[in-house]
């Protein structure tokens, strides 16, 4: 059959030869189905237009899933690393002590997870770089307040669980744990991307800093009744008390004491002094020998005070060695010589683009694992505030996605984080589609000579998600950056079999046939190149269909081919049919693709 009807395509030399393959597509089996379930369709207007109206209400259906929320919309899926980490922010002005017994205590409520292989403890410094340190500034912590705690898990084909699903079953336990020391702590898993601040990043702006902590707290309060929303912090610091020891200069004089030896006992006292270097011959380094006090005698300011100091005295003074009698030099608590004058410690100042802002920042897990939905529930809550509390004029909050505020006169949060970079790919994505399918408009335009025939052969394009979007939501995956990609490599193929049957089409129209005779012959003769494209695209997609990141793609491609067969012969022919029965474009006896 496919051989003789190539052979009369290639043998054309300005006249048409007749094809005596119609009697051997008749006895084919395909051909015979696809016939009586075309007839219908072709014949009776009713039929034809109630098998449309089912494929529309199909694509509104599947386009549903989404906000109904069967569907989730996610800029990338979560990975299955090997390795996760927590960051413990414990109250400003905590001691090392106390950060570090917290920090220990989540650790052994993590070690008994059996996933878990190892772990370490890293308080007061930043756990070493990786992705997440590096992209959330996690290596730039500092302090007695801080701690990390870096989990590894035993290697993928030993655990039935993934990374996530570990983080998500040790965040409650972690949760309880940093609440009894008045701690926040965040799970942070290590992302495939994008490189962000946090998952939910609201950047608040307002006229003056009272009124953007106000605001913020208000924020803090929606983040935290968002059912979903997890790890909810800020980059505020709380006051903290700053000890000055003032030092009375006129007393130090009287007792013949420096203010060099006080500043330089103090120092001793509080942090150790280095004053030599120790000589191990087995070191490449240099080892300082630091005098300190111990820190059992140093955490409290009476114990510094308690510190006795003497004058510095002269060579010679002091007593007579040969008659064994001494002077004894009085000793002057430090007390004495200062005093402690308490202040606030300056809090860290943030600016974006040369504005004050306020961070709030959280993550997703549980319930709502997309930060697109959790942003619109938040949305909502936003709007029911009065900005008039805040410094504004308005009552309603300026809420921006795509840009920031060009002034600070009115209240307004900036959301940023993973919601920044979905909405700018999807839409960057969504442009280029578009600029593709003009492109591809223009190509067919100039090839078939007809404004129209390419509208028909591109109708078919959306149909594709009739399949993509339910096998998503059957198969709990979200519709990512990569899924969309997926869609817009399938379209290509369908946009290329439905040239074929379009070509067909015209190609028996020359011949002399009929235009129902000719739809009909096209779907059934092209569905087996068709088909064997699709399986083709579908096998070659399976290989990455466990991929965590790119299984979105693979599910596109491979469910948007597999409808493409289904839709595409029966709505192609159709819809030629309908816009072309009264006038075809091609004349029997003419060569198709071509100005007579």
């Amino acid at each position: 059959m496919g051989e003789k009807y190539r052979q009369l395509t290639e043998n054309q030399t300005g006249e048409i030869v007749q094809s005596s393959s119609e009697e051997e597509i008749q006895e084919n089996v395909l051909y015979r189905i696809y016939r009586r379930m075309m007839n219908p369709l072709i014949h009776n207007a009713r039929a034809r237009w109630s098998f449309l109206v089912v494929i529309f209400v199909l694509l509104i259906a599947a386009l549903a899933t989404i906000p109904l929320q069967w569907v989730k919309v996610k800029m990338l899926p979560f990975d299955n690393k090997s390795e996760f980490q927590v960051i413990i922010n414990m109250p400003e002005g905590a001691s090392l002590e106390r950060t570090t017994q917290c920090a220990r205590e989540i650790a052994a409520a993590i070690r008994t997870v059996p996933e878990v292989l190892n772990y370490q403890v890293y308080a007061g410094i930043a756990a070493p770089f990786n992705f997440n340190g590096l992209v959330r500034h996690y290596f730039l912590r500092r302090g007695a307040n801080v701690a990390d705690i870096q989990v590894n898990l035993v290697p993928k084909h030993q655990r039935k669980r993934k990374s996530h699903q570990i983080a998500k079953a040790v965040r409650p336990m972690v949760a309880a744990i940093a609440a009894k020391y008045n701690a926040r702590a965040t799970v942070a898993e290590i992302p495939p991307g994008p490189p962000v601040l946090q998952t939910l990043v609201a950047e608040i702006y307002g006229p003056t800093e009272k009124d953007r902590l106000a605001l913020a707290k208000e924020i803090i309060r929606i983040f935290k009744n968002t059912e979903g929303v997890v790890d909810v912090d800020w980059y505020f610091e709380a006051p903290q008390e700053k000890l000055r020891f003032v030092i009375d200069r006129e007393k130090a004089a009287l007792n013949g004491i420096s203010v060099s030896t006080i500043a330089q006992t103090l120092q001793i006292a509080t942090q150790g002094m280095p004053i030599d270097l120790v000589h191990m011959p087995n070191e490449k380094e240099d080892v300082n020998l630091v005098l300190e006090v111990p820190r059992s005698l140093r955490s409290k300011v009476e114990d510094l005070l308690c510190i006795r100091l003497g004058p510095m005295m002269p060579t010679g003074v002091g007593g007579n060695a040969e008659t064994g009698t001494s002077h004894k030099v009085p000793m002057v608590p430090l007390r004495e010589l200062v005093h402690v004058v308490t202040n606030t410690i300056e809090k860290s100042i943030y600016h974006k683009n040369l504005q004050p802002v306020t961070y709030v920042v959280g993550d997703v897990a549980g319930v709502i694992e997309s930060p697109v939905y959790a942003i619109l529930k938040m949305n909502k809550e936003l709007r029911k505030l009065d900005m008039r509390k805040f410094g504004g004029t308005k009552a309603q909050i300026q809420i921006y996605n795509f840009h920031w505020p060009f002034t600070l006169q009115e209240p307004s949060i900036k959301w940023d984080g993973e919601w920044h970079i979905t909405i700018r790919v999807f839409r960057d994505l969504g442009i280029a589609f578009g600029a593709v399918l003009i492109l591809i408009y223009i190509l067919i335009v100039g090839w078939f000579q007809s404004f129209l025939t390419p509208l028909i052969i591109m109708a078919v394009i959306p149909f594709s998600l009739i399949g993509i979007l339910p096998t998503h939501g059957l198969m709990h995956a979200f519709f990512t950056a990569t899924s969309m990609i997926g869609f817009m490599a399938g379209a290509g193929i369908v946009v290329r079999n439905s040239i074929i049957l379009v070509d067909f089409i015209e190609l028996r129209l020359a011949e002399g046939k009929p235009i129902d005779q000719a739809a009909i012959d096209a779907g059934a003769i092209r569905f087996r190149p068709i088909f064997l494209t699709a399986m083709a695209v579908a096998v070659g997609a399976s290989v990455i269909l466990l991929d965590p990141i790119f299984q979105g793609m693979a599910i596109s491609l491979m469910a948007g081919e597999v409808i493409s067969v289904i839709i595409s012969p029966v709505t192609i022919p159709l819809l030629y049919y309908i816009f072309y029965a009264k006038n075809p474009p091609v004349k029997p006896g003419s060569s198709p693709h071509r100005k007579e």
